[in-house]
């Protein structure tokens, strides 16, 4: 028995042996210089040949979630960003820190990229907006961007050109006049207001684009003091999706998202933040405490958010802005805790999310950016 019990002894040491040096063996072929540059070079080309316009294509209004998140650090989630592809035009609603990072790892022609919707001026929803500049001149944008918004967009976009111009000399100069036009270098900003110039309020709305098939409307939100704040509608062709930018509960929002397919309306998971509040109190962080305490006031919750598109009567409703940063296996179920299940349907954004709206159907598909 002893000399069995030996030998299967042996064989499993001559066996685990084996794997080893052959493990070694991978290990070493794998991390030569040649095997590691055929690699290299495999990953290149097919990254240089991947298709960037799948998502382009004109049979669907298309949403992508570039930007889930809020001015508190998240690894999972740069700020507030949400991209609309209709008719071959990339429109984007707010560009916060880290979104363009996103869209430029996507493929998605950033070249088409043509007009951002600004909702108002807090950091965390226009830091990288003269990314988005950058960007799409370097892909061929054949446009000088378009910047929308309430009353100061002209401040923000004149600021981001001043302190930019000498990067946009610098980068045409070594590309180039014919591949990188400095008649293209500058943002324009479009004012989206009253007639008098001042900011749309209560229930008012402004049409700021209508082709025929592409129709975007703008809407005030409130997210007192900050003035203005705008949520907006984009219809296509039948299909609608409407962002409702940062705001607390407010009519304005139902109101313009009556009828669309689906609501995008910020989230701030209020319980969560007051005990995240009371923590820091107790620790002596006095001044993150009454920053938590403050944003308490000016922001929805998932179930003012629920209930908006109950009232729009949309089909779905996703939840974004979240806050506070939970890692997305918790903080789906905590943030969705306690409402109930039926129409509409509710999910938590994250970056990377594609909401396709099929032209000519009412069908609504919710996937993922393909890598």
């Amino acid at each position: 028995m002893q000399e069995k019990a030996s030998a299967m002894k042996k064989r499993w040491f001559v066996a685990g042996f084996a794997l080893a040096l052959l493990a070694a063996g991978a290990a070493a072929v794998r991390f030569s210089a040649p095997v590691q540059a055929a690699l290299a070079s495999r990953m290149i080309d097919r990254h240089m040949g991947e298709n960037r316009d799948r998502l382009m294509t004109d049979d669907a209004l298309r949403v992508v979630i570039c930007g889930s998140g809020s001015p508190l650090p998240d690894p999972n989630a740069a700020e507030s960003c949400v991209a609309v592809i209709a008719g071959g035009r990339i429109i984007l609603s707010d560009v916060g820190s880290g979104s363009m990072r996103n869209l430029v790892s996507w493929p998605l022609p950033i070249g088409r990229v043509g007009d951002v919707l600004l909702t108002h001026f807090h950091s965390d929803h226009i830091a990288d907006l003269p990314i988005a500049n950058m960007q799409s001149w370097v892909d061929g944008r054949s446009a000088p961007l378009r910047v929308w918004g309430g009353p100061g967009v002209e401040a923000v976009v004149d600021g981001y050109n001043l302190a930019f111009a000498q990067d946009s000399s610098y980068r045409s100069g070594h590309h180039g006049e014919v591949l990188m036009p400095m008649r293209l270098a500058a943002m324009e900003a479009r004012l989206v207001a009253r007639a008098d110039g001042a900011p749309l309020s209560g229930l008012e709305q402004a049409v700021i684009v209508d082709d025929g098939a592409l129709k975007i409307t703008a809407f005030a939100v409130e997210h007192p003091p900050v003035s203005p704040a705008y949520g907006y509608r984009i219809d296509y062709r039948g299909r609608s999706v409407t962002i409702s930018g940062d705001t607390h509960a407010t009519a304005s929002v139902a109101e313009a998202a009556a009828g669309s397919d689906v609501l995008i309306h910020e989230a701030i998971d209020a319980p969560m933040v007051a005990e995240l509040a009371e923590a820091a109190q107790r620790h002596g962080r006095d001044r993150l405490a009454k920053v938590l305490d403050d944003i308490q006031t000016y922001h929805a919750t998932p179930a003012d958010a629920r209930e908006a598109g109950v009232a729009a009567g949309v089909r779905l409703v996703i939840l974004t802005h979240l806050v506070p940063p939970i890692p997305p296996a918790l903080g789906d179920t905590l943030r969705l805790r306690g409402l109930a299940t039926r129409d509409p349907e509710l999910r938590v954004a994250r970056d990377g999310m594609v909401i396709e709206l099929p032209i000519g159907s009412s069908d609504v598909h919710v996937g993922a950016v393909r890598r």
